[in-house]
């Protein structure tokens, strides 16, 4: 009895340990498409996305009005694609992340550098979605500047 009793603890404590939380699940989603973009892997990036995600950046005109973009996935992965691996160094911190049940938000700072120099940052706004309980990038927005980063 006591045997049984011992196997049992030690397989719970062991699941335990391994088991992931929807944070760190939420991190490791996001984690594949700056990888992906790190390593010029489009697959890997593409991964991170659900089929009908939106892709989209606020930015200025000439004139100085607040422009939206918007970039099909597809175009996006075939860009990074194109990189030398090691290109595309987007680093992010993790400020805010949010659940509740199959829908998540993930605000992250970052910076960016191209070619190892200081591109631009801004801040990336996730709505994440757990589809087949897999965490998928459904809504990506992000601003982008050259000043204000520290």
């Amino acid at each position: 009895m006591k045997s049984i009793l011992f196997f049992l603890t030690f397989v719970c404590i062991a699941f335990n340990s391994n088991a992931q939380t929807a944070t760190d699940s939420i991190k490791t989603t996001i984690g594949k498409l700056f990888d992906g973009m790190k390593n010029a892997d489009a697959a890997l990036l593409k991964s991170a996305f659900a089929d009908s995600a939106i892709l989209q950046t606020i930015n200025r005109d000439k004139q100085g009005n607040t422009v939206i973009g918007t970039e099909a996935i597809g175009e996006f992965a075939d860009f990074v694609s194109k990189q030398v691996k090691g290109d595309a160094d987007e680093r992010i911190t993790y400020d805010v992340i949010r659940v509740d049940a199959n829908l998540a938000i993930a605000w992250t700072p970052y910076k960016f550098y191209y070619k190892g120099k200081f591109s631009h940052c801004g801040v990336n706004s996730f709505q994440l979605v757990r589809i087949k309980g897999e965490w998928k990038i459904q809504y990506l927005i992000d601003t982008r500047r050259k000043t204000g980063c520290e």
